[in-house]
């Protein structure tokens, strides 16, 4: 008979210090960019969504996460501030129409089946429709 290996120590998903709101304190706090409060303003309402919503820093920018990542700030838009929106690292298996999310307010710009962009060109275009970006994220959670 073998010997089995012993199991490696299970690590907790997301414990990194980027994985910290403590990280994106920091990363806000030295960010240089037009709209950083816009940014702010998002990050808040992004916390707000649910309360197993939490934040982390990844590709460079605030991220939010409940088990697996889900949404990234994109800070490098051309004009204001943009969101990417996916799910994570892991495959997921998807309904054939892929994510299906109810837009009134028509802010996603589907670049795949399960990733989508949101953008904000205004100051008052952020302000104006957090709530309907809150109502698509907490559609957005139920595919986690």
């Amino acid at each position: 008979m073998q010997p089995t290996k012993p199991k490696k120590p299970n690590k907790p998903t997301h414990s990194t210090s980027a994985d910290t709101t403590k990280a994106v304190d920091s990363f806000m706090a030295d960010l240089e960019h037009p709209f950083k409060n816009e940014v702010s303003a998002i990050r808040n309402a992004i916390l707000g969504v649910d309360p197993s919503v939490e934040e982390g820093i990844k590709w460079n920018a605030p991220s939010f996460r409940t088990t697996e990542y889900f949404a990234t700030t994109n800070l490098r838009v051309k004009t204001g501030v943009g969101l990417v929106l996916h799910l994570g690292a892991k495959t997921r298996e998807l309904p054939a129409d892929g994510v299906v999310i109810d837009d009134p307010e028509n802010l996603l710009k589907w670049v795949g089946k399960d990733r989508a962009l949101v953008e904000f060109r205004t100051a008052e275009e952020v302000k104006s429709k957090l709530p309907a970006l809150q109502a698509v994220l907490r559609q957005w959670l139920k595919y986690l």
